[in-house]
């Protein structure tokens, strides 16, 4: 059994870029994990509302919302008549004119939704913010989806340089998240458990290490500066040691989970740097 701290850890985004895979290959290999060692590692399938019929197996589902406010009724509605478990549903807020009115036309579409049933009080709803320092109306949007009890979403990676956030703005997101007692989730970007550059693109990626570490400090009582300098941390060695007498297990009440189009970079990581031990194989008597 994997230790708490990384159970649900990462959501299965197989079907989105960079990995691409076509989604009855990734849906078959999500549900031919369920009889694998480390099945727990894995969360939801993440699928986009378009693509939801496509999804013929009973596993937990986080739909992506691709249009705005509007389209969360029909999303609901189709998985409903597909007979598919909503596990999550996520949604972008675009307005960066008005974004905390964004955020409450969401929060109202929702409150309809619940309204006909279609979504029920414990599925998370997760928004996700631009990707902009935590400015005054950043801040606002963050209000909202507080207040009415949803969670955020950072997006934390990408194909372009553009995506990757600075360790300080990272920063400044959780440290908004935890002011908020609001939890969180990322996507893209996080496949490696420590910060690295990667030697093909040269891009700077975040690690979910590092942004699970950097929660538990953030919770903690560490400054947003900290929080900055842990996130940017590249040593395997200080990191390990660290996440061995942190309560990572308490972080993931804030930094819920990771969207990741790949399931076993984020387990081979764990398993080499000794944080998570998979079963001994018995040999074969002689």
């Amino acid at each position: 059994m994997l230790p708490d701290a990384y159970r649900g850890l990462v959501d299965d985004a197989a079907v989105f870029p960079p990995g691409d895979a076509p989604l009855p290959e990734a849906l078959s290999a999500y549900v031919e994990r369920g009889r694998e060692w480390y099945a727990d590692l894995v969360g939801s399938f993440v699928v986009t509302d378009v693509a939801v019929p496509e999804v013929t197996e009973a596993v937990p589902v986080s739909v992506v919302v691709t249009g705005g406010a509007g389209a969360i009724a029909g999303a609901l509605k189709l998985a409903a008549k597909r007979d598919v478990t909503v596990a999550g549903l996520e949604i972008a807020l675009r307005d960066l004119d008005d974004l905390a009115g964004n955020a409450r036309r969401v929060s109202a579409a929702l409150d309809a939704a619940r309204g006909e049933g279609t979504i029920d009080d414990e599925t998370p709803v997760y928004m996700e913010l631009p990707q902009t320092d935590a400015s005054r109306a950043w801040l606002a949007a963050a209000d909202v989806v507080a207040e009415g009890e949803r969670r955020l979403k950072f997006r934390t990676g990408g194909l372009e340089a553009d995506k990757f956030p600075s360790p300080e703005q990272l920063a400044g997101w959780i440290d908004a998240a935890l002011d908020r007692e609001t939890p969180f989730k990322c996507t893209a970007g996080l496949h490696r458990a420590i910060a690295h550059r990667d030697h093909d693109t040269g891009f700077a990626h975040h690690g979910f290490l590092n942004v699970l570490l950097a929660t538990r400090q953030a919770f903690d009582g560490a400054s947003v500066g900290e929080v900055a300098t842990l996130l940017a941390d590249h040593y395997p060695n200080d990191l390990v040691a660290l996440a061995r007498t942190s309560d990572l297990a308490g972080a993931r009440r804030w930094f819920v989970s990771f969207g990741s189009c790949s399931v076993h970079e984020p387990l081979d990581d764990l398993v080499g740097l000794g944080l998570v031990e998979p079963p001994q194989v018995e040999e074969n008597a002689k």
